[in-house]
């Protein structure tokens, strides 16, 4: 890519470029995030409306800063991590958070593609995870020997099939707007709903997103020169972002909306069973059947990036390069285990995304002291504005989770 180039960016330069965020925004569309919004939306009506935009407004920025720390540094964030971090126990002690909270994304994601093949088909939910890891495997050696650009079109053909399954409710029954609006003022009604508050941030400002969007843009971008190419990377990776977010902030909004209007205070709708069933009584089977098609394409993509950020964060942190394929199946050993032992899926879904929101400091402390260091980033290391943002989302998320931790304790 040339100087002129960069100066000049063009539609026609920048469509190639694109592709990342629009993997790393699929984290964003898991079933956690599904199991989180319908719960709150069958629960509490509008009232969480403001902690999904929220909470998409600060994954904007944090999805932004991790693209830029792997174009600027050539390096994920884990491996950042891994060259700072020169004690081997502190690396160890790292990666066990960073993998726990991958474990807790792959849970919720077999869940979530074995309760849709049981809607769908009938399954039993222990053959469904099988399969659902089965897919998502196949998934990852289209990544292996097809290359990056071949996965980002599947995984955004999923997208599509996502955002047709969830957005077909609001259309049979649509909201009450001027409930809506109201619902964009910040409030909570009880400890139950700061629960759901932090299962949706949980759910939406993702840690393993944090660190395989720094590495899909790595591996993007490899062999341009990292200097003169950054401004149109950049200027592509802010266009990426915010597609990528758009949609995916749009599809989760959605989400609550449809429960909120249609399955607010009727009973069994806080499980993704219940909500298939008072959708398919309240509006019809055909939109029921394709918000089941759409939980099976969200369990099969983001199962697949998941595993991918895994193995980055393996690789980075310990400085172990395992194959894909091997760290996925060994990953979906503690979802299988959680069929077997027959825990009602959309609590261990909604359990797993208060177990993410607890590995976001760890992720986005770091990321936003190495964006904001010029000795690694250089001169597009962050302004003053963009640290302070950052920082306040950060100082946000974890007083969020401290308070969910006293409630929990306290039995609230």
């Amino acid at each position: 890519m040339t100087i002129r180039a960069v100066q000049r960016p063009t539609a026609g330069r920048l469509l190639p470029l694109l592709g990342p965020a629009i993997v790393a925004g699929v984290a964003y569309l898991d079933p956690g995030n599904v199991a989180s919004n319908m719960t709150a939306g069958a629960a509490y009506g509008y009232l969480l409306i403001w902690v999904v935009v929220a909470a998409n407004a600060m994954a904007w920025l944090i999805q932004y800063l991790s693209a830029k720390l792997g174009i600027a540094t050539g390096a994920s964030l884990p491996q950042n991590l891994g060259r700072r971090i020169k004690r081997r126990p502190l690396r160890f002690a790292y990666w066990v958070q960073a993998e726990l909270v991958a474990m807790a994304t792959d849970v919720a994601e077999i869940l979530g593609g074995a309760i849709a093949l049981n809607l769908l088909f009938g399954l039993p939910l222990l053959a469904g995870g099988i399969i659902t890891g089965g897919v998502s495997l196949i998934l990852l050696a289209l990544h292996t020997h097809r290359g990056g650009r071949v996965f980002e079109g599947v995984i955004a053909g999923l997208v599509l099939i996502i955002g047709i399954g969830f957005c077909a409710g609001i259309v049979i029954g649509p909201p009450d707007p001027a409930a809506a609006l109201a619902g964009l003022v910040p409030r909570f009604q009880d400890s139950g709903s700061v629960l759901l508050a932090a299962s949706i941030l949980g759910a939406t400002v993702m840690p393993h997103a944090i660190y395989a969007h720094s590495s899909l843009s790595r591996d993007k971008f490899a062999g341009l020169d990292p200097v003169s190419s950054r401004p149109i990377l950049l200027k592509a990776t802010r266009i990426d972002v915010t597609i990528a977010l758009t949609v995916a902030g749009g599809i989760n909004v959605v989400i609550l909306l449809v429960a909120a209007a249609s399955l607010q205070g009727v009973p069994g709708t806080d499980t993704l069973e219940g909500a298939y069933t008072a959708l398919a009584s309240g509006l019809g089977p055909a939109v029921a059947t394709l918000f089941a098609i759409g939980l099976l394409a969200s369990g099969l993509a983001s199962s697949s990036v998941g595993a991918f950020a895994g193995s980055e964060i393996m690789r980075g942190l310990l400085h172990i390069n395992v194959p894909l394929l091997a760290r996925r199946i060994i990953t979906i050993i503690p979802a299988l285990l959680v069929l077997i032992a027959g825990v009602e899926p959309t609590q261990a879904l909604l359990l797993s995304q208060v177990v993410l929101s607890f590995g976001i400091p760890f992720a986005l402390v770091p990321l936003i002291w190495l964006t904001s260091r010029r000795a690694v980033v250089g001169d597009v290391a962050n302004k003053w504005w963009t640290t302070v943002l950052a920082t306040v989302a950060g100082v946000l998320l974890v007083a969020l989770n401290i308070t969910l931790i006293v409630l929990l304790v306290s039995g609230n």
